[in-house]
């Protein structure tokens, strides 16, 4: 209920705003709200060739292609002169992000497709650790610490082995892992949800979990403060885990303390003590290898992790071809009966994914979202936060609703104060430290038709708050 009116909120709020924009003059075409793309310019005037400055009817009629460009040496964005049709065209901006249409059509093409690929290849592997037993044997490992932080869940159950590798492939950068082990995960838990329609506490809490965003190679993001030029692009991987390690504390204490969780169990103390030892150890090493050192580390380890996950799946079913036997099926046929689980998989969380990034693209597109940052902003510096901080809020304002968009707020960022200014760092450890709260929303609650998601919603935006509290007392902590 509080998704849905969320979105309904955002869609009619976004759509009032660019009529009201129309017709008072402040925009001239609401074309690029429909049709418009990504970084291309927006039309703000259209005018016959005598009514505009005779430097600019000079320059467009010597023009090759009858086009000028205006530079301007404030911060306004440049203006350009398309001379066509007998009327000049001018346009000044660029846009946020794309329109509606093409939002639909990005969604199926560069999303959903892809997806649904990740999705089949890693449901096959799933289903051959099914019927060779080995996801039953980790859930019988696992199961003593499982059932302190899911109570509801029966011993051994299932969804265990798959919550374990969903927070295995997060934790090591593994995106492309993680949603398909994620969604099985789901699945299992909504067999045993006696309300269907309505998020079970296990459910809730798996999500508030996964989406706290725990990662310990931050891959990308080493990745684009590379290309940005940074002189160490590994500095912040650190602040990275720590911020996403208070993150995923948070959320377990908050939804923990909603569902009467007993935080005093031996065995869950011991597992949450070697989990920060082991952070701190591999930390350890990680710091004391040199650029090229660090930087072969982080690119290697969760790609051969992942392989080494893919052989040993393979290996343990070949030398149990026997239950497959039982099961009259093969290893290969498993592979692509699972397979086709993440297709049907795939298809039906299609619709949810795109109810919400159309929804936020109109969001972003209308221009709401820019006077909500610019007045947060606002507020901030008045409470005497550096502009540096206030710089690197739209990366961690937009990060709830679209990765895509705050990533390129986090490119701009760099490219704008530099990847080593506190700036670019900031943004950097805000990408890495939560997740997509409202595409994760649509997702995973949509893969098994729940409807009511009751109190995740909300405990998933208070951890994204902490995440961002914590980012900026951790980045000014290490890099002031």
């Amino acid at each position: 209920m509080v998704l849905s009116r969320f979105w309904l909120v955002i869609f009619i709020s976004s759509i009032a705003f660019v009529v009201i924009g129309l017709f008072s003059g402040n925009s001239y075409s609401i074309d690029y709200v429909l049709n418009g793309k990504k970084d291309e310019p927006i039309l703000i005037a259209e005018k016959y060739l005598n009514e505009v400055p005779v430097f600019i009817k000079d320059s467009l009629e010597k023009a090759p292609e009858n086009t000028t460009v205006i530079n301007t040496v404030t911060s306004d964005p440049d203006t350009t002169y398309v001379y066509k049709n007998k009327t000049v065209k001018i346009f000044s901006g660029v846009q946020k992000s794309d329109g509606l249409l093409p939002t639909c059509k990005s969604t199926l093409v560069d999303l959903i497709l892809p997806l649904i690929a990740y999705l089949a290849f890693f449901c096959g592997l799933m289903e051959l650790l099914i019927i060779s037993g080995a996801s039953g044997k980790l859930a019988k490992v696992l199961s003593p610490v499982f059932v302190k932080v899911f109570p509801s869940i029966p011993k051994n159950h299932p969804s265990i082995s798959y919550m374990t590798l969903n927070f295995a492939a997060n934790f090591l950068g593994l995106d492309s892992a993680a949603t398909p082990f994620g969604l099985k995960a789901m699945e299992s838990l909504q067999e045993i949800n006696p309300e269907k329609d309505r998020a079970s506490d296990a459910q809730i809490m798996f999500m508030c979990l996964h989406a706290s965003g725990l990662t310990l190679i931050a891959t990308s993001i080493i990745g684009y403060r590379a290309a940005a030029g940074a002189t160490n692009p590994a500095d912040v991987m650190l602040p990275c885990i720590i911020t996403s390690f208070i993150g995923t504390i948070a959320a377990f204490l908050i939804v923990g303390a909603k569902q009467k969780i007993n935080f005093k169990s031996a065995s869950l103390l011991a597992v949450l003590m070697a989990l920060i030892a082991g952070i701190i150890g591999l930390l350890m090493y990680v710091n004391q290898l040199d650029l090229i050192g660090k930087n072969y580390f982080t690119s290697n380890l969760s790609a051969l992790i992942l392989v080494g996950i893919i052989a040993f799946t393979l290996i343990f079913s070949f030398r149990k071809e026997k239950k497959f036997t039982e099961a009259n099926t093969t290893v290969f046929e498993a592979f692509v009966t699972g397979a086709n689980n993440g297709i049907k998989t795939g298809v039906t969380i299609f619709p949810y994914v795109l109810g919400m990034l159309v929804a936020i693209s109109l969001f972003r597109n209308s221009g709401l979202f820019e006077i909500i940052s610019n007045w947060i902003a606002f507020i901030f510096s008045n409470m005497g936060v550096s502009k540096e901080i206030t710089d690197a809020l739209p990366v961690a304002l937009l990060r709830p609703f679209s990765s895509a968009g705050s990533r390129g707020f986090l490119i701009d960022s760099m490219n704008t104060f530099g990847a080593d200014s506190l700036t670019g760092r900031l943004s950097s450890i805000f990408q890495c430290s939560a997740e997509s709260t409202f595409y994760v929303i649509a997702v995973y609650f949509g893969s098994v038709n729940i409807k009511n998601t009751r109190y995740a919603l909300g405990t998933m935006l208070l951890v994204d708050v902490i995440c961002v509290i914590t980012a900026i007392f951790v980045a000014s902590w290490f890099f002031q």
